[in-house]
């Protein structure tokens, strides 16, 4: 059995069709890329034989000139995507995060981030979203870009965020890790509210309680958690941020210092992302509060459905609302 149809056999969605189980899978991500590089012609599209998972199927039907399968070699891939680069090209590469971090991390660090090179990865299948288990599961992705040099990290919480993403990366003049992951029918179909916005990150829900910072599909689990204990009178405010590295330090402190209390949601290990981004900007300000990171807690996943995973190493929705109303305690919120 190839690796495509093992990926389309054991993701949940079949990879080929597009399929989901609540029908039809929007290939939101494809189509923002497709219309970028219609708009930038330096944009070339690589793959590692993972076209309809990463959704650049769409890129290779309608500019076959600008696409490049490399096959299933990463290191390799990250090398072309440098020389390409050099020569005045702008390319985005494609494969699973765990694939594109840890596979050829050396390869992204001297031939990507070390020369600053204009090149855009793209991982998909971020955390704990996919069946396929430990061999798959990009817990550590976060952790292992932000650590490098010139890296920017990126990851888009919803269908807006998505197009968002991308033309940030686009507007950045050096390496870019996109943390991507697709939509089902449903979550395409609702974006998430935005009270107010700085691009790098954006408020969902506000609150005069605890503040809770998420990423990536953490968001809309946060939204909800937040949105169920108001009930029992815990006003929690929501942020998005898009931008893990550089992380908006700022406005993360400000918000941390009014509320007295935070939780940091991700959908990765809580070891060295957004938890700890967000620790080290609070305790370099000064900023003292009742602090609870929500993430996979420094260990490894069985494989099984994104809910059953999220149950079982504390993502769900009600983890989260533990974990506010535990900060909104000490706090005396």
């Amino acid at each position: 059995m190839s690796r495509v149809s093992l990926d389309a056999d054991f993701t949940g969605t079949n990879v080929q069709t597009a399929q989901g189980p609540g029908g039809p899978v929007p290939r939101l991500y494809g189509e923002a890329l497709l219309e970028l590089a219609h708009e930038d012609p330096r944009i070339v599209c690589l793959v590692a034989d993972l076209a309809p998972a990463t959704e650049t199927d769409l890129f290779r039907d309608s500019l076959p000139d600008r696409f490049f399968n490399l096959g299933i070699a990463e290191a390799n891939m990250i090398g072309v995507a440098g020389g390409l680069a050099r020569c005045g090209r702008r390319p985005w590469v494609h494969t699973f995060g765990v694939f594109a971090t840890r596979r050829c991390y050396d390869q992204v660090a001297m031939q990507v981030a070390y020369p600053r090179l204009d090149v855009k990865i793209v991982g998909f299948l971020p955390g704990l979203t996919t069946l396929l288990g430990v061999s798959h599961q990009a817990i550590d992705d976060v952790a292992l870009m932000r650590a490098l040099p010139n890296m920017t990290v990126l990851e888009p919480a919803d269908a807006d965020g998505i197009g968002e993403c991308l033309h940030e990366a686009n507007a950045i003049g050096g390496p870019v890790y996109l943390r991507m992951r697709r939509l089902d029918p449903g979550e395409a179909r609702s974006p998430l509210p935005v009270a107010s916005s700085t691009g790098a990150l954006s408020v969902i829900r506000e609150g005069q309680g605890p503040v809770v910072f998420a990423s990536g599909m953490m968001v809309r689990t946060a939204l909800n958690a937040a949105e169920r204990i108001a009930e029992q009178g815990v006003s929690t405010r929501v942020i998005d941020v898009r931008r893990i590295k550089p992380l908006p330090a700022e406005p993360i402190v400000e918000a941390a210092r009014h509320a007295g209390a935070v939780v940091v949601a991700e959908n990765h290990s809580i070891v060295g992302g957004l938890g700890s981004a967000v620790a080290e900007a609070l305790m370099e300000a000064g900023v003292h509060c009742a602090f609870e990171r929500i993430g996979v807690r420094d260990t490894f996943a069985e494989g099984g459905s994104t809910a059953y995973l999220f149950d079982r190493y504390g993502l769900s929705e009600e983890a989260v609302a533990a974990a506010i109303r535990s900060v909104a305690r000490r706090a005396g919120r």
